[in-house]
């Protein structure tokens, strides 16, 4: 008797895998002065579901049917890969961009939570992480995992505590199914 892979099998070992190809790749992205402050986190199994139930309780709280929606996506993944940074440090320019007029006042000002997020951020940090999340979701489309990033999943990950040092995270679900689960969503 031969040994095999079943499809679901196959298929959930290689989305794990490829989660953590996005995690090198959202790693080495190019980073502003080198300075490296990007967090990744693969979240499966029981804790997927704590988000997707996070999500929906922010729907409920919120009345933002979005969050209920996105949180079908996060339930019907197979895993989620959350990649956040530290945007309340900064590279030193002294750009302003953050509203301060260097970056010593930014990082001695008071730094706040907002509904989701705390600011302010320094926009390099920010532009790190849209560059670590483009090169992330690369890697999964050139290894053909569905993917989409989602504010909604990265918000809900950052108030369950998953990434305590990120002040701003997205979340990027993973799926392989016959047809991408996040062309066609509809609202509840």
């Amino acid at each position: 008797m031969c040994p095999k892979i079943e499809s679901e099998n196959g298929e959930r070992g290689a989305i794990l895998e490829v989660a953590k190809f996005m995690q090198v790749a959202a790693r080495t992205a190019p980073k502003a002065a080198g300075i490296d402050d990007i967090l990744t986190l693969v979240v499966y199994g029981e804790e997927k579901e704590a988000i997707a139930q996070k999500m929906e309780e922010i729907a409920e709280e919120r009345k933002i049917d979005g969050f209920k929606r996105d949180a079908k996506n996060v339930r019907d993944s197979e895993a989620v890969v959350l990649i956040g940074v530290r945007g309340n440090k900064s590279i030193g320019l002294n750009c302003g961009a953050c509203g301060y007029g260097s970056c010593m006042e930014f990082e001695e000002a008071q730094k706040k939570t907002g509904q989701d997020f705390v600011g302010p951020t320094c926009l390099f940090k920010a532009l790190d992480l849209g560059i670590a999340l483009g090169s992330a979701v690369k890697i999964a489309s050139l290894l053909n995992i569905d993917n989409r990033i989602m504010y909604r999943v990265g918000a809900a990950a950052l108030k369950m505590g998953l990434m305590a040092e990120a002040t701003i995270a997205m979340g990027i679900p993973l799926s392989a199914k016959g047809k991408n689960i996040y062309f066609d969503r509809k609202w509840p």
